[in-house]
């Protein structure tokens, strides 16, 4: 199975919140593939730079990637593009809205917890990508 984890499920993971299993689960497992866009492990790093300083920011990308998570940073033109006309049908972050163009990209599960957000998206026909809330 191929997953993009956003920045809320990583931090679940991070801080063993709700969800943290389904998140610990889909990187575990011997044939999944978990990827990250850069956006969204910013602001996975911002979060641990403001609580815990540099130096663990900096660990906790390394254990991630360690763990094995794949980091993408596309930013070409239709991926952008798409990411935008995203953001353009409702209320979604931008940075969510690199985790579902990367999702759509590589044939992905979206992992989230962002319920509040992407439910209204469901709700309206043609939502490019499958979305697995993990709590």
């Amino acid at each position: 199975m191929r997953y993009v984890l956003d920045a809320c499920a990583i931090i679940s993971l991070i801080k063993n919140e709700d969800g943290a299993l389904i998140v610990r689960q889909a990187l575990e497992a011997e044939n999944n593939v978990c990827f990250v866009h850069a956006v969204n492990l910013c602001e996975v790093f911002y979060d641990c730079l403001r609580c815990h300083g540099n130096d663990s920011a900096e660990k906790l990308l390394a254990n991630l990637i360690e763990a094995g998570l794949i980091l993408r940073d596309e930013m070409d033109l239709d991926f952008w593009k798409a990411a935008g006309h995203l953001k353009a049908r409702g209320r979604i972050s931008l940075a969510d809205c690199f985790a579902v163009s990367l999702a759509e990209r590589e044939d992905a599960v979206l992992l989230t917890s962002d319920r509040h957000e992407f439910e209204p998206l469901l709700a309206v026909p043609g939502f490019p990508v499958q979305v697995q809330f993990i709590r």
